[in-house]
């Protein structure tokens, strides 16, 4: 074969890979930003060209039958083990927003971005907002 045909199918093998390495999909364990403690396992997913996150394990094995108590509408008294708490996020460069994630302990939910770090792509930061107010959570992917 020809050396520039091999480089060619090289380097686009080794973009293929570096951008599926920065999806947001995929296992994300949630850490706490006020505790610093292992929360849970989100699922992020496409469906129909947006972003979701479910909520699939609960780390507290004293918490897995926990719901939603604060929430409001089909959400309220629901189990957050299998919740969907990120919905109808949207690309944009290399972040997704145009949604909105939910915090089950409040029962308040907020506008939505997120990201995978520049720096290391086994850091997904969530951030949810209200206007000028955020709090960034960094969630670590999961192997």
């Amino acid at each position: 074969m020809n050396k520039k045909i091999v480089l060619a199918i090289s380097f686009l093998f080794l973009a293929g890979m570096s951008a599926y390495s920065q999806s947001v999909l995929g296992l994300w364990k949630t850490i706490d930003d006020e505790t610093g403690k292992e929360k849970s396992v989100v699922e992020v997913y496409e469906e129909n060209g947006k972003v979701y996150g479910k909520v699939i394990e609960i780390l507290n094995k004293d918490r897995v039958d926990v719901v939603c108590d604060k929430c409001e509408g089909d959400k309220k008294d629901k189990p957050v083990l299998g919740m969907v708490i990120i919905e109808g996020l949207e690309k944009d460069g290399d972040e997704y927003e145009g949604g909105t994630i939910l915090d089950p302990e409040k029962g308040k939910e907020y506008k939505c971005k997120i990201w995978v770090d520049e720096d290391d792509e086994n850091q997904l930061n969530v951030r949810g907002y209200i206007a000028f107010l955020f709090r960034t959570q960094e969630w670590t992917r999961i192997h």
